[in-house]
């Protein structure tokens, strides 16, 4: 009896009825025609329906891509109850191998986009040819809205075609799934797809498909999976146009999947702003603009956690990221490829040349500042920058055209504070530049972060303006040009006791263990091609003070220094012991030797200066003697020798008149 009910309920299917009903409702909801061709058969397992041949639906009427649906057929399924109640209630709708195109006219209005329209007429398939805006007249139109319990679609693509930007994309591989049990009611929807090899998928359920399918604005909850990020959002959303507010939680752990999904190339971002874990969550509102706000927002960039608001705009050539942030403490020393961490070059066995250490050559890639525009205001406990270590942070960070910008407002650093702009320059490759003034600092730990030198200790002032240009930090370094000045107060210089070498000259007192206690130093230096001088250096110290001038290379990381000190000197300056110091050879391990030659000089100058004075004396008396001998008598101005000739030539003319007298006769 069981088998013959089933058999005979095959008969009782009223396929044509069916079929014309799916047609009639799939006009009421998007006024498109569906078109149903080939034999509608009556299927009994695994649902009690009808199957179709090859459909079509029709596209926009501006298209001209052809039909916006082509599917092999559609699998519908229909309710028992209704069906022996003599009503037809569709409960399943499979799209078998359906090739879809979506399109954007050039003014942003999309081909899936509804019109409400009349339904067919009954019994037809076409669509009707009254206006759009006049009410239904079919009885089975009027009758339900529609419903579905399970809709589905097999083995599909997606043709996307924008003509407002000539980009086209598709979808392979499409596996949907919808359940619209009440058409006012919730709805759950799912997508998967392959997109150039990289797996989406969506998922998402909404609280009233109405307002859903109209594209209005409702409440729902949504993820998409790209490759191996994920994006969740709850709150309230629409489509037309794509609009939302909600809570959002975003893990852009595959950055290079979504860049490909969305046709843009991903950013080579650097440590610390990206390279590795990308997350966001927060409040998040998106306009009909495309703007993009988010409040109350948690930002991972790998090791750094920010918090704060920010605004996203793209209405310029680039995106602009306005945002007001605040974190604990970050860590950007890869964009100084880790600093002034030194690296060694040479060989170590053999009778290969010795090891060096000089700046890393490692590339700096800041490709990633080309990315957008940006205006952050950003306060901080602590930043690791690389070169330098700072504590209490507000920055005002600009970025235009991969110039980044970072004006300090407030900046604990080293025990002391500095002020001033920081300048990373990515445009055409790599510059980086500064107008820099430091007040307080302590100096070891500073010039330990930024020049490996950790032979200096105290606080002092300085203020520096630089520029250096390559793409790392070997390059920049010996480029670098600027200027600036300096003043230390009380401290200490490690590695040379300059009193007790001065007192001996010995050079014993240099090394470790060695120190000398200065009052203070002060000087002004210039900056060219990776090489720093100065000649004012002054350097004061109990029973100590001394004059420096040399170089500073900071390409080579070596230097070549003159401090001519002098030792148990008088209140007024005068006296004591004077010793040129010549300070050179590579800065981690630098030479200290006394310039033997000047100090020779110096000690026989006092020697020198009175043989000059006796041998002077001594020409003198000579030539007074001769004067008295000869009987000259210099006229002013006349030297000894002019005297001599105007002497003799007096005395020859004389002789010759007194012979001219006695040839004449003239006695």
């Amino acid at each position: 009896m069981l088998v013959m009910v089933l058999v005979g309920t095959v008969f009782l299917i009223p396929s044509e009825k069916v079929a014309s009903l799916a047609t009639a409702q799939f006009f009421k909801a998007t006024g498109r025609t569906l078109t149903i061709e080939g034999n509608v058969s009556p299927t009994v397992w695994p649902v009690l329906g009808v199957k179709t041949g090859f459909v079509r639906v029709a596209n926009a009427d501006w298209s001209r891509e052809g039909p916006m649906l082509e599917a092999q057929g559609l699998a519908i399924g229909v309710d028992m109850a209704s069906l022996f109640g003599g009503d037809v209630k569709v409960t399943k709708i499979e799209v078998l191998q359906p090739q879809i195109i979506l399109e954007r006219r050039k003014d942003g209005v999309g081909n899936w986009e509804i019109v409400k329209a009349a339904a067919p007429k009954q019994g037809g398939n076409a669509a009707p040819s009254q206006d759009s805006r006049t009410t239904p007249t079919d009885p089975i139109a009027q009758a339900r809205r529609i419903t579905l319990d399970y809709g589905a679609i097999k083995d599909g693509s997606v043709l996307f075609v924008d003509h407002s930007t000539g980009a086209r994309a598709i979808l392979k591989n499409i596996s949907a799934e919808a359940k619209v049990p009440d058409y006012t009611g919730p709805a759950t929807l799912s997508l998967s797809a392959l997109k150039d090899g990289i797996k989406v998928a969506i998922a998402g359920r909404v609280a009233r498909f109405d307002q859903f399918a109209s594209g209005k604005v409702g409440d729902g909850e949504w993820s998409v999976d790209v490759g191996g990020s994920s994006f969740t959002f709850e709150g309230r959303m629409g489509t037309m146009p794509l609009v939302a507010e909600g809570a959002l939680v975003a893990d852009l752990t595959d950055l290079a999947s979504v860049a490909e999904v969305a046709g843009q190339a991903a950013p080579s971002l650097p440590q610390g702003l990206g390279a590795d874990t990308r997350k966001l969550s927060g409040q998040i509102t998106l306009t009909n603009a495309g703007s993009l706000h988010l409040r109350d927002g948690t930002i991972v960039l790998d090791s750094n956690r920010l918090a704060g608001d920010l605004d996203l705009t793209f209405d310029r050539a680039r995106p602009k990221l306005t945002a007001k942030v605040m974190a604990g403490g970050l860590n950007f020393a890869s964009l100084t490829a880790g600093g002034a961490a030194p690296t060694i070059a040479g060989g170590a066995t053999g009778n290969a040349a010795p090891a060096t250490i000089g700046w890393s050559r490692a590339p700096i890639d800041v490709s990633g500042l080309a990315g957008l525009d940006a205006a952050v205001t950003l306060t901080v406990d602590s930043i690791d920058m690389g070169l330098a270590q700072l504590g209490r942070t507000r920055l005002l960070i600009t970025l235009d055209r991969a110039r980044m910008v970072i004006e300090a407002r407030e900046l604990q650093a080293y025990s002391g504070n500095l002020a001033g702009s920081f300048v990373i320059n990515g445009r055409g490759g790599l510059s980086v530049g500064g107008d820099l003034k430091a007040a307080d600092v302590a100096m070891q730990p500073f010039l330990q972060a930024v020049a490996k030198f950790d032979r200096l200790i105290g606080t002092g002032d300085m203020s520096v303006k630089f520029l250096g240009v390559g793409n790392n930090m070997a390059a920049i370094m010996a480029s670098l040009s600027g200027s600036g000045n300096l003043k230390f107060d009380k401290g200490e210089l490690r590695g040379l006791d300059l009193l007790g070498m001065l007192r001996t000259l010995d050079m014993s007192y240099v090394g470790e263990g060695q120190k000398t206690i200065f009052d203070a130093i002060t000087g002004s230096f210039t900056i060219q091609g990776g090489v720093l001088r100065n000649d004012d250096l002054r350097f004061m110290a109990p029973y100590v003070s001394a004059r420096g001038e040399g170089r500073v290379g900071i390409g080579a990381r070596d230097l070549d220094y003159r401090l001519t000190a002098t030792a148990l000197a008088k209140a007024d300056g005068s006296g004591g012991v004077t010793v040129p110091v010549i300070i050179s050879g590579a800065w981690a391990q630098p030479k200290f030797r006394l310039d033997m030659n000047a100090l020779i000089d110096q000690n026989l100058a006092e020697e020198k200066a009175l043989l000059k004075e006796k041998a002077k004396a001594e020409e003198a008396r000579v030539k007074a003697k001769l004067e008295e001998e000869l009987g000259i008598q210099r006229q002013e101005g006349e030297n000894l020798e002019a005297a001599a000739k105007r002497r003799a030539q007096e005395a020859l003319e004389a002789e010759a008149a007194r012979a001219l007298r006695r040839l004449l006769g003239d006695n």
